[in-house]
């Protein structure tokens, strides 16, 4: 009997040493198989024609080059990586790469967690954890550059959890990571953040206070090393900044659907699992001091902006796993090093999907894409255009100058606001206002837009061209408008 169980586990053993290569490889063919819903979001057109103009320019801008209202002001593209390896696979391989680049990095950020937790929990809690993960980060995966990112992320996350559960010193070797994170995306700063937890905890680790002190010292370098690598970008500490800046635009930010609190009006996955959580804390989970803290912390962040919903996703686990391996009943790591022939089925399986998703090209969602209106109307000669926000990506895309786009640090909250009101005819002067003060030529809205209804009443517009995705009017002549 005890040879036939030895049997029946050595013939189990692959299965479990090969969850994070199923999970990433498994992650990686859904979103390829769904590859156009990685292409929903309107800004990755913007961040492809940022990558393109590096490319051009051999340089990164220093001042907006693209939009006609705020042209020559003060800007950078501090996710300047991202955007050079966005434009770089989409001249080699169309939109295809683009979903690629994007569906790949989030599969290995699934893979890597899972690797992390199996070295604290048995398969099944490890497993509900990246699932629950994976619906939490699912309505924010999209080709743009904080996915890029996420492996970085959970790399980082995981080394400095690793240093807190074996009371280590700082992990050094992880300092390059945030090179990298800083010129991908702009969240380093979060990165940096995590370095205070860590501190923390080995501080309140130290029986006597007495030792303070010493560990301190020991974690001053490398938080100053930490500091320094985060400022690597071709803008210096401008890149740490830039993200303040973000969240500086105030009420602006509420138009925003990203940047808009948790919305809990309609029962969805994220409640479901924040009353999940509420009660295995009810039945007696417990968790350090700190790691509480840091979770509370990310909780508060998601419920702030629903954008920041993938950090929880990502890193929450990382600090759960330790003490749920200590709670949970004959818990058993999963983890042990996989045999190299599974990396090699895996990458074949992720071969075949590539060339799958090459047959059937994703395209763009077709609402934020006004191509046929575009070219039906010439717009590009039309001169100085009012557009739907979320057109101003593609009008960077296509070489046209737009009134506004997805770059709120460049436009201010105040303008964007006044943008708001004015084409949603809260404030019908400030919309006459500012036809004539950008000396508007022709607009391009959604047809839900309240100004469209206006725009077709008003004597000094013609309407030109209409579809379900945008309307496109032009002023009369040379008619100014009164």
């Amino acid at each position: 009997m005890s040879e036939h169980l030895l049997r029946v586990e050595a013939r189990a053993f692959p299965t479990r040493a090969a969850m994070p290569w199923l999970v990433a490889v498994g992650i990686y063919v859904l979103l390829l198989a769904f590859g156009a819903r990685l292409l929903n979001d309107p800004d990755t057109y913007w961040h492809i024609a940022v990558g393109r103009w590096i490319t051009e320019n051999h340089a990164v801008p220093t001042t907006d080059p693209f939009s006609f209202t705020m042209h020559g002001a003060h800007w950078i593209a501090f996710e300047w990586l991202s955007e050079l390896l966005y434009a770089a696979v989409f001249a080699l391989a169309g939109w295809t790469g683009v979903v690629i680049l994007a569906a790949a990095a989030i599969a290995v950020a699934f893979g890597l967690l899972t690797r992390l937790l199996s070295r604290e929990l048995a398969p099944v809690p490890t497993l509900l954890l990246v699932l629950a993960a994976l619906a939490l980060a699912a309505p924010h995966m999209l080709a743009r550059p904080h996915v890029l990112v996420l492996p970085i992320m959970v790399a980082w996350g995981g080394a400095l959890v690793r240093t807190m559960d074996e009371r280590g010193k700082p992990p050094y070797a992880a300092l390059p990571l945030l090179i990298f994170w800083a010129n991908l995306h702009g969240s380093v700063v979060l990165g940096l953040g995590l370095i205070g937890p860590a501190v923390l905890e080995a501080l309140l680790n130290e029986p006597s206070r007495h030792a303070w002190p010493r560990v301190i010292l020991r974690w001053i370098p490398f938080a100053a090393l930490a500091v320094l690598a985060s400022c690597s970008t071709p803008y210096g500490p401008s890149s740490l900044l830039a993200p303040l800046t973000t969240l500086g635009l105030g009420d602006a930010l509420k138009t925003i659907v990203e940047w808009r609190p948790q919305d809990f009006s309609h029962f969805g996955v994220f409640e479901l699992l924040l009353l999940a959580s509420i009660f295995a804390l009810s039945r007696g989970l417990t968790l350090p001091l700190v790691r509480t803290l840091v979770v509370l912390g990310l909780l508060h962040f998601a419920l702030a902006q629903t954008r920041n919903t993938d950090l929880l996703a990502m890193l929450a686990p990382l600090y759960l796993a330790a003490a749920l391996a200590r709670q949970l009943p004959g818990n058993k790591p999963a983890f042990a090093g996989a045999p190299a022939s599974q990396g090699m089925i895996a990458a074949a399986v992720a071969a075949i999907a590539t060339g799958v998703a090459f047959a059937h090209p994703p395209l763009p969602n077709a609402r934020n894409t006004p191509q046929a209106a575009i070219a039906a109307t010439e717009l590009a000669k039309a001169g100085p255009v009012l557009n739907d926000y979320a057109f101003g990506g593609y009008l960077i895309y296509s070489g046209i100058a737009p009134f506004i786009d997805g770059r709120g640090e460049l436009y201010g909250g105040d303008f964007i606001n006044r943008y708001n009101r004015a084409v949603s005819l809260s404030d019908l002067p400030e919309f006459v206002k500012l036809l004539d003060r950008y000396d508007i030529r022709a607009t391009l809205l959604s047809p839900r837009t309240p100004a469209v209804a206006l725009l077709d009443r008003m004597p000094g517009w013609k309407r030109v061209y209409s579809d379900d995705v945008a309307v496109v009017h032009k002023r009369r002549g040379n008619s100014p408008m009164r």
